[in-house]
């Protein structure tokens, strides 16, 4: 994701931090003090460990995980692809809420029969041994919140799973997806009304990602099997690794491409997109050319490949076409722009 940074590693999978949760210690600095700062740092703790429990299952399942990403509102696990199952949803699903379940467990464990905490009274959460009894219930508190049965939460997952065994896959998905919708109007409401702008955000949040979520399950249902030939079209314009950047411009703004593969002869040696050839302006100037900023390592989709697949390598690779290839020659390029255009017509 972009404007993350990376933290650190474990089991093969990177922890990264996005820019904008550094407003969160500074919010709750300004709200409670370095108290609200270290609890933000625990609560974040507790995620990690949340989102790292459904990743080692994902794994297990085969599914790849390339990083975990700790936003404001929570952490973001990045996966290859979605489960393939019910029950592999379901179980990836309950994994995080039931590790923060455990957690806690061993920690009121901990704080309740530990010889040195008998008679302990929680006065100050923060003030010595009590921080067990405070990660114990921001581990409770994780877990009942993630188990709400509304899209995207860890619950609507599960909610999902289990209505997915009785009618098709994009049905239950609109009812977690419906539900979610309601939860987000309540927390935005009871925000509103005690000016909680936290609650204002997780509202926001829900709303947005169960949308996303049920476009994204309505376009796979749509064009699962759709090819990239199937709407390839044979009208594209490439460029010489020597044509200055000045010219690419033109095309862009002259033409409907705004991505172009880049010949040496006969040979495809690259791709360059728009916002590459916008930053090459800004930074080299016009005069630069293509073949100093084209991309080489861009991967290329051949025409039987499935349109899905294409989708997820843009994805992957932060742009929004590629270059389409078989037996080595350049046969067109596709673009997200084709892929939702088919999607809008496919859908009525």
């Amino acid at each position: 994701m972009r404007g993350s940074i990376k933290l650190f590693e474990v089991f093969g999978i990177s922890v990264n931090i996005h820019i904008t949760f550094l407003l969160l210690p500074v919010l709750f600095f300004f709200m409670s003090g370095w108290n609200g700062v270290i609890l933000v740092i625990i609560v974040f703790a507790c995620v990690t460990f949340h989102e790292l429990m459904h990743s080692i299952v994902a794994k297990k399942f085969g599914i790849e995980v390339r990083n975990i990403t700790l936003l404001p509102i929570g952490g973001v696990a990045s996966m290859s692809k979605m489960p393939e199952s019910p029950k592999e949803e379901f179980l990836i699903s309950v994994s995080g809420p039931l590790s923060n379940i455990f957690l806690a467990a061993v920690l009121f464990l901990i704080f309740y029969y530990a010889p040195w905490m008998s008679g302990k009274v929680l006065l100050d959460p923060l003030a010595g041994m009590s921080l067990i009894y405070t990660i114990a219930w921001v581990n409770i508190g994780l877990a009942v919140f993630n188990l709400l049965p509304a899209f995207p939460m860890d619950g609507g997952r599960i909610l999902r799973a289990v209505l997915s065994l009785k009618m098709p896959y994009a049905k239950a998905t609109k009812v977690a997806v419906d539900i979610g919708h309601i939860f987000a109007i309540l927390f935005g409401f009871w925000g509103l009304v005690n000016v909680n702008p936290i609650l204002i955000l997780i509202a926001m949040f829900i709303y947005i990602a169960a949308s996303s979520e049920e476009t994204q399950v309505s376009l796979t249902e749509t064009l699962k099997n759709f090819r990239v030939k199937d709407i390839l079209g044979n009208n594209f314009l490439t460029i010489d690794k020597n044509t200055p950047i000045s010219k690419v411009l033109e095309l862009i703004f002259h033409s409907r491409q705004e991505d172009f593969p880049v010949m040496d002869g006969e040979r495809v040696a690259g791709f360059v997109t728009r916002n590459d050839i916008i930053a090459a302006t800004h930074k080299f100037g016009p005069d630069k050319i293509a073949g100093e900023v084209m991309r080489t390592d861009l991967p290329a989709v051949k025409p039987e490949e499935k349109l899905l697949k294409a989708q997820k390598m843009m994805e992957e690779n932060e742009v929004r076409a590629l270059p389409v290839m078989s037996d080595g020659r350049l046969r067109g390029i596709i673009t997200l722009e084709d892929i939702f255009r088919a999607y809008s017509l496919l859908s009525r």
